[in-house]
């Protein structure tokens, strides 16, 4: 057991260092844009493989039996569907939430609003949308649906773990409400299908529309987008009525999804 976690040890050591020295070296080379790139790539890729590789391996899992093609094309229309549901929920929680927080912090509200000018690098606009849409999704859901969900239902159950996980995965996002329900769906999902890349499409096309709404097209479902405080009150009415109906959708969703669920879990992976 000692010589087993000796490699483990002197590896997750050397990882360490390397992470530290690449830092080191960048800010020496003192471009903010790359040095940004390389740090997201060590948290999106190095950890998640490192964490994933670690745990998969001591549960000899091999990843086709977590990620594979098989059966996932019925799940399409399904996941689009549910990227849309999502996308105009979380737009209209994010505008409930602004429009409470101005009775008791406008000065939040207003930072929220300042616009911060996109950089002129369009490597560093693409590298960080690929990294965004494409990378972030993966990674997360290896670590949080592959990893953390599987310890949490092993210890507290099905429906804990995945609340406890849906928590845990909101506190790192910025719209918190909007997170923990995607990250319940993004679970049910999961379980339902024994396969992450189920979960992994719902995430990729998610961040792909929050990716083009702010790189490319900032007119993306304007009715509901609020960018000035005046819109908190000029778009109450769209926001009202898409956050009423979306959540009331998901939920029932949710309750379709989940018919059978304990049956049809199965444990690890």
């Amino acid at each position: 057991m000692v010589g087993g976690k000796k490699p483990r040890f002197i590896l997750g050591l050397m990882t360490v260092a390397s992470i530290v020295l690449i830092s080191f070296l960048l800010q020496i080379a003192g471009n903010p844009f790359l040095n940004s790139i390389v740090m997201l790539l060590v948290f999106y890729i190095v950890l998640p493989v490192w964490i994933c590789s670690y745990y998969f391996q001591k549960r000899g899992v091999k990843l086709r039996e977590v990620v594979f093609f098989r059966g996932i094309f019925r799940w399409l229309l399904p996941i689009a569907g549910l990227t849309c549901l999502l996308m105009v929920f979380s737009m209209s929680i994010y505008w409930l939430l602004l429009r409470a927080l101005m009775v008791t912090a406008p000065a939040l509200v207003n930072l929220f609003f300042t616009p911060e000018p996109l950089p002129d690098a369009v490597w560093y606009l693409a590298a960080t949308g690929f990294i965004v849409a494409i990378v972030a999704p993966i990674a997360e859901e290896f670590v949080f649906r592959g990893v953390i969900l599987n310890q949490l239902m092993g210890v507290f159950g099905l429906w804990k773990g995945i609340g406890i996980t849906s928590l845990i995965f909101a506190v790192f996002h910025l719209n918190f409400f909007g997170a923990f329900l995607f990250a319940v769906i993004a679970a049910i999902l999961y379980i339902k299908t024994g396969n992450l890349l189920a979960p992994i499409l719902l995430h990729i096309a998610n961040n792909t529309l929050a990716v083009y709404q702010a790189f490319a097209d900032t007119s993306f479902m304007d009715w509901l987008t609020v960018t000035s405080v005046n819109d908190l009150y000029t778009k109450a009415a769209p926001n009202l009525i898409a956050l009423i109906a979306s959540t009331a959708l998901l939920l029932l969703i949710i309750g379709w999804m989940a018919r059978g669920l304990k049956q049809g879990y199965s444990g690890d992976k």
